[in-house]
């Protein structure tokens, strides 16, 4: 669903709930830097002042800002990536108040993280029509070859 440029979209006034006046022009940016931050969907919206509803939205029908979203949540996974590596490395086990940190939820969240972004992850590079071209060109090149060995090699024991 990718969104026509110059078209606004519309946003269901039951979507709106939260979002109090006018939104700020800026919020993508806002929303997409807490995103890296926190990899906190709900809160990074509410830092931007949006519903988390127009969020994903705009998500489906906008694919940079949907390509800016996966961005922004590698980048928040790879901060907590970080700091897993850095409380372990320092033995801080603690949170403010005598709290723990609870590093096997941490882990099976990165795990998950790890899993979701492979299978999002598409295996098609952009690439030019040039390089499929000689891409197919190398790959027929390299069947002639075999059959060419194939052929010769069975010549030889004929003979």
């Amino acid at each position: 669903m990718a969104r026509n440029p110059g078209k606004r979209i519309v946003i269901r006034p039951s979507l709106k709930e939260g979002e109090g006046g006018p939104i700020n022009n800026n919020w993508r940016r806002l929303f997409l830097d807490h995103l890296a931050e926190s990899s906190n969907v709900t809160a990074s919206a509410e830092k931007a002042g949006i519903c988390v509803s127009r969020a994903y939205k705009v998500r489906r029908e906008e694919a940079e800002f949907a390509r800016q979203w996966l961005a922004a949540l590698a980048e928040g996974y790879l901060h907590l990536e970080m700091e897993v590596v850095r409380r372990l490395r320092e033995g801080d086990f603690k949170t403010g108040e005598d709290g723990k940190f609870d590093f096997a939820n941490t882990i099976r969240l990165l795990a998950a993280h790890r899993d979701s972004a492979a299978r999002t992850t598409s295996p098609v590079r952009n690439v030019s029509a040039a390089e499929v071209r000689a891409s197919i060109d190398r790959k027929i090149e390299d069947i002639r070859r075999r059959i060419a060995r194939e052929k010769a090699a069975a010549e030889g024991r004929q003979e």
